[in-house]
């Protein structure tokens, strides 16, 4: 699994082509667009030509894999999704059918059983990881069920009850049975990470669990330089900004932006360090929102093209980002300047200014003043240490702080609100990864002890 693509240049023009062909495998709807923001699955026709070869290799994986006597074969196309994850991830339903040829048989040239009696069917649900430009194919997970069987019966194993032992003997016979070196190394990252995840599972203060998440193949690093913000625990890079004026009430027990309509839906970053961006525009949002009376999706990729002051996809500050909206004149809807995931040239327009702001504040340290603050005048853009996030998986998280130092912050998100899980006291944060990562999208954090520095960074826009 390559975590980038420096050696593109090298790519022979031949397998160039190949390779665009089989990622764009246009199909017979034309305007459908290819991949949705970066990372995030969209809907593949049944004519699509990965699809084609990737059903393929799925079909012949099951049969090598499966103890029966007769070769099945695909009988029915349910659904299927792709997404960019360095590579594609190929996510397929489909039926399968026996046939009356035995496994030394061609499995092309079967015809199914014709007595409706002796046809067995059994719906499979394939994961499969494909990159063209290597030429290679990996079934990540297989879950087939007798057709007919309970919709609650039949989904792929939730990570929580996978044990360590399948996931090494499934990765170990595709090394075997592929060689691929990659693969191997992805398995040794795969097992480190488990053991990560258990220690923080073990020592955590609150009620998360930790485990298996889309991000377990990735090694601290590559997970740092790709989702995370370096820029964040660099001190000396913040510019000073005026205080917030304290909240004129207390907080209230508990608050949740989400209930009076000032939050957007998440979003996905996707393999971009600009989760100071989507912090920004989910603040802006809200502030808007309580001053206009209307829900905007705000653009985040106009920041990451026209803001001269941030590093695009290699991180950028909240401070910053308010003063080039302020230069620029506002920000355009997500509509109207959607997000790509990569820095391209500036595009933005004056006449499509769709928000604007008219400066910013920063909050206080005390978490208490935060949640009043919170509560009386919106959704805040904040920042924390994420090293516990790569394994998240739902609950309170309260990491120890030998992992979650509050100095190395790295990542920023917004604040929407605060409440009580079974005692435990939480800050309810959304974050940029997609509504695949943690619960629907959300990473709730243990409040009142400043947790992995959330109290550190905290800031918005004013509009008045």
């Amino acid at each position: 699994m390559s975590v980038g693509f420096r050696c593109c240049a090298l790519i022979p023009w031949m397998v160039l082509a190949a390779v665009l062909g089989s990622v764009l495998s246009l199909g017979e709807d034309l305007d459908r667009p290819l991949f949705g923001p970066p990372g995030s699955p969209i809907g593949v026709h049944e004519s699509d030509p990965g699809l084609k070869k990737v059903m393929l290799f799925a079909e012949e994986r099951y049969n090598r894999g499966s103890n029966a006597m007769h070769l099945r074969k695909i009988s029915r196309f349910v659904s299927a999704t792709k997404q960019l994850v360095k590579g594609i991830r190929y996510t397929i339903t489909v039926e399968l059918s026996n046939t009356l040829c035995k496994k030394s048989a061609m499995v092309r040239t079967c015809d199914f059983y014709p007595e409706t009696q002796k046809l067995k069917t059994e719906v499979c649900v394939f994961e499969v990881w494909d990159i063209p430009w290597q030429g290679t194919s990996t079934l990540l997970k297989q879950k087939c069920s007798p057709k007919g069987q309970s919709a609650a019966q039949f989904k792929l194993q939730s990570p929580k009850k996978l044990n360590k032992c399948v996931v090494f003997v499934k990765y170990s016979f595709l090394i075997a049975l592929f060689g691929l070196t990659e693969a191997e190394r992805r398995l040794q990252i795969f097992q480190e990470n488990l053991k990560t995840a258990e220690k923080l599972q073990a020592l955590d203060q609150g009620s998360a669990e930790y485990g298996v998440t889309k991000f377990s193949d990735l090694t601290e690093e590559e997970f740092r330089s790709t989702y995370l913000n370096p820029l964040l625990s660099q001190w000396t890079l913040h510019r000073g900004m005026k205080p917030a004026p304290p909240a004129k009430t207390p907080a209230p027990d508990s608050w949740d932006w989400r209930d009076h309509g000032a939050v957007s839906p998440v979003k996905n970053q996707g393999m971009c360090g600009s989760c100071w961006a989507f912090s920004v525009t989910g603040n802006i949002e809200g502030q808007w929102f309580l001053k206009n009376g209307t829900l905007l999706s705000l653009s985040e990729q106009e920041l990451v093209d026209c803001d001269g002051l941030d590093q695009a996809c290699r991180g950028g500050l909240p401070s910053n980002a308010y003063e080039a909206i302020e230069k620029l004149g506002g920000l355009e809807s997500e509509t109207d300047y959607s997000y790509t995931g990569h820095k391209q040239k500036c595009d933005f327009t004056n006449r499509k200014v769709a928000a604007y702001i008219n400066s910013s504040v920063e909050l206080p340290k005390d978490e208490r003043e935060i949640a009043a603050w919170l509560a009386e005048n919106g959704p805040i853009s904040v920042a924390l240490n994420a090293f516990a996030m790569q394994f998240y998986k739902k609950g309170v998280s309260h990491p120890w702080k030998i992992f979650c130092n509050p100095w190395m912050i790295d990542h920023a998100v917004l604040l929407v609100g605060y409440g009580e899980r079974n005692g435990i006291p939480f800050w309810a944060i959304k974050n940029s990864w997609g509504e695949d990562y943690g619960e629907q999208g959300y990473y709730y954090l243990q409040r009142g002890s400043n947790a992995c520095g959330i109290n550190r960074m905290g800031s918005s826009a004013v509009i008045n």
